[in-house]
């Protein structure tokens, strides 16, 4: 399969910095383009649509501190970055639509090994419901 648009699901965490380099490498090898997306579920569903902060620089849902971390995210990737899609609620109900609306053909995501990831696994839910292949990223 010929991967064209890898899309990375972060967290704000230092992990995040695993899956970024995982994306430039794949993204390197096969010419392929990089898009982030960041989803803020401890508010709830207050933004229905997610934003593209690349081409938005108002109105935004989160505060200042969370998209310098995600301006830190793509400068850290040493790839251009095409869209860093942000938005809060329930990932899994937004990437479908993200994904086709953007070809999006990987989605590249981490899987914690602690306790409470054992019992909520978000990995498992997008899993269950991505359009598109999934690379599982053991994290730490």
């Amino acid at each position: 399969m010929e991967y064209r648009h890898i899309l990375v699901a972060l967290e704000l965490s230092e992990d995040t910095k695993i899956l970024i380099d995982r994306a430039t490498f794949f993204a390197n090898k096969l010419e392929a383009s990089i898009s982030f997306v960041y989803i803020d579920g401890t508010h709830g569903e207050i933004y229905p649509e997610l934003v593209d902060i690349q081409g938005n620089s108002s109105d935004l849902p989160f505060n200042e501190d969370t998209l310098a971390k995600l301006k830190e995210f793509e400068t850290y990737a040493k790839h251009p970055i095409n869209h860093i899609f942000v938005g809060t609620g329930d990932l899994n109900n937004k990437l479908k639509n993200t994904i086709e609306a953007n070809k999006v053909d990987l989605l590249l995501c981490g899987h914690h090994h602690d306790f409470w990831h054992k019992i909520i696994s978000h990995s498992k839910q997008i899993i269950d419901t991505s359009p598109v292949d999934i690379l599982v990223v053991p994290m730490e």
